[in-house]
């Protein structure tokens, strides 16, 4: 079985094409360490909800857009392994910074899953 890492991400609209560079960079990184996928995605049809929402989740701001990505790997040994190996990578040293990044990192909701399903 494979494991995910899950990520919504509040970006503000006026930083989006910073948060893609990054991401960019990013993923070059991930998959050179050993990920066998990394995906970013933009909000296009992401409603309000009463209860629940990607919206609420993040608090989400008038001025922002939510993002959902995820990284796959072959296993949670693997993810850990690589993850080790990311945050010292330098190329993206001082782009995981809290004053570095382009959105509120207080507000980034992220988890690691099994693959039950695939």
């Amino acid at each position: 079985m494979s494991y995910v890492d899950g990520f919504v991400v509040p970006v503000p609209k006026a930083r989006i094409d910073e948060y893609i560079r990054v991401a960019q960079i990013a993923k070059t990184v991930w998959m050179e360490h050993g990920a066998l996928e990394y995906v970013e995605c933009v909000g296009d049809d992401v409603p309000d909800g009463q209860h629940t929402s990607f919206p609420m989740s993040v608090k989400l701001e008038p001025e922002e857009m939510v993002i959902f990505s995820w990284i796959r790997y072959s296993s949670r040994e693997e993810r850990d392994r690589i993850m080790a190996l990311v945050m010292a990578d330098p190329r993206l040293e001082g782009q995981m910074t809290p004053e570095n990044m382009p959105f509120d990192g207080k507000r980034l909701i992220f988890g690691g899953f099994k693959v039950v399903i695939d």
